[in-house]
């Protein structure tokens, strides 16, 4: 019979690897986005892959749809007025801050938006807020009419 985790992955990381607890709202917000970025794509590809064994290339345009640059950018105006302080401050960090990049298919500013989204995404996932996670990807995969 298999085993259910009891602990989630930043907590087994952190006892695996001695990974000492920190303010993540000190972090600089690109790296914060840095890991926001993976973090909200395996929360989008987990969640399809369970809807649904489909084939890796329909997965792969439907990830797609939900992580570009333009859907973030959509799914972030929709979900600030849902946003704590805190969580405001945060994507507002990632919005103002300077990428040394910028997305193929969006303006600077849907980057910009995208950015701030990864920064909150990246904020709540080092934190340990996944159930705060999930409630902002299923409002903003309701914005993209994906739920």
């Amino acid at each position: 019979m298999k085993q259910k985790a009891e602990q989630n992955l930043t907590q087994v990381l952190d006892a695996r690897f001695s990974l000492p607890s920190k303010d993540w709202k000190q972090y600089a917000p690109l790296t914060l986005a840095y890991i926001g970025d993976a973090a909200y794509e395996l929360l989008i590809r987990t969640i399809l892959v369970k809807q649904e064994d489909m084939q890796t290339q329909k997965l792969h345009q439907k990830v797609t749809h939900c992580v570009s640059a333009k859907a973030q950018a959509r799914m972030i105006a929709a979900l600030l007025s849902e946003l704590s302080e805190e969580e405001a401050a945060i994507y507002r960090r990632g919005r103002n801050s300077k990428p040394y990049t910028k997305a193929k298919n969006a303006t600077m500013a849907e980057y910009l938006e995208a950015t701030g989204f990864e920064a909150l995404m990246g904020y709540l996932y080092l934190d340990g807020q996944f159930e705060r996670m999930a409630e902002l990807a299923a409002k903003g995969l309701d914005v993209l009419k994906l739920k």
